[in-house]
């Protein structure tokens, strides 16, 4: 399996558990050990692909991500919403289309983007109000993006999931959210193992709870 952003939190945490679970995992990573790539980065991206060519990969799971600013609409730059919108919503795109040809080649042919409730036009605004404009747009285009994806991977027996890791302990989500990582991971490895067709362009909750979009 291959995971971006694995060099901590949430990332790493999957990682550990494919690899205790007797997966080759390629943990990719921007910066130390792993496989090098910066997802804000289309050739970097590419570059991954073309390392990767003829490598089965049975579970692609979109991970890396960004907060941007959280200031409120007085505060919002033009720069800082871009940056979070290439990182979270453009380099899953990217890195699906470099990786196609590895999960057609891969057994399970599984690709989960990790989305969040603040994207959901729904219930992304039910409880809280943060001003966190570009994260919250980015994780509504990502959902998006696993839709359009769903319909065009479908053909090949890929399954394209959004899945919403809670609201974790780790450096962006702070000491006070509610879900410790390993909890969130477990809870997402477990979506991730059983999907099948059937749960393409789907959006779930790492505890199970469909989200509605």
């Amino acid at each position: 399996m291959l995971v971006t952003g694995a060099s901590r939190g949430l990332g790493r945490a999957l990682a550990d558990l494919y690899a205790a679970d007797g997966f080759r995992v390629i943990a990719c990573t921007r910066q130390g050990q792993g496989e090098p790539l910066d997802v804000a980065d289309a050739a970097s991206i590419a570059a991954l692909g073309e390392r990767l060519k003829g490598v089965p990969v049975d579970i692609v799971v979109n991970n890396a991500a960004i907060r941007g600013d959280t200031g409120g609409l007085a505060s919002l730059s033009p720069d800082d919403f871009l940056d979070v919108m290439r990182v979270n919503a453009l380099a899953p795109l990217l890195l699906a289309r470099a990786l196609r040809e590895n999960l057609l080649a891969g057994a399970r042919r599984v690709l989960a983007n990790i989305s969040s409730r603040a994207g959901s036009l729904a219930e992304g605004t039910l409880d809280d109000d943060d001003g966190d404009y570009a994260y919250r747009c980015s994780k509504a285009a990502l959902n998006m993006a696993t839709v359009k994806l769903a319909q065009d991977f479908r053909r090949d027996g890929i399954t394209v999931l959004s899945l919403h890791p809670g609201w974790v302990r780790t450096d962006m989500g702070g000491e006070e959210a509610a879900v410790d990582v390993t909890e969130s991971a477990a809870g997402l490895k477990a979506l991730i193992d059983r999907a099948t067709l059937a749960d393409t362009g789907s959006f779930r909750s790492y505890d199970g709870r469909t989200i509605a979009w």
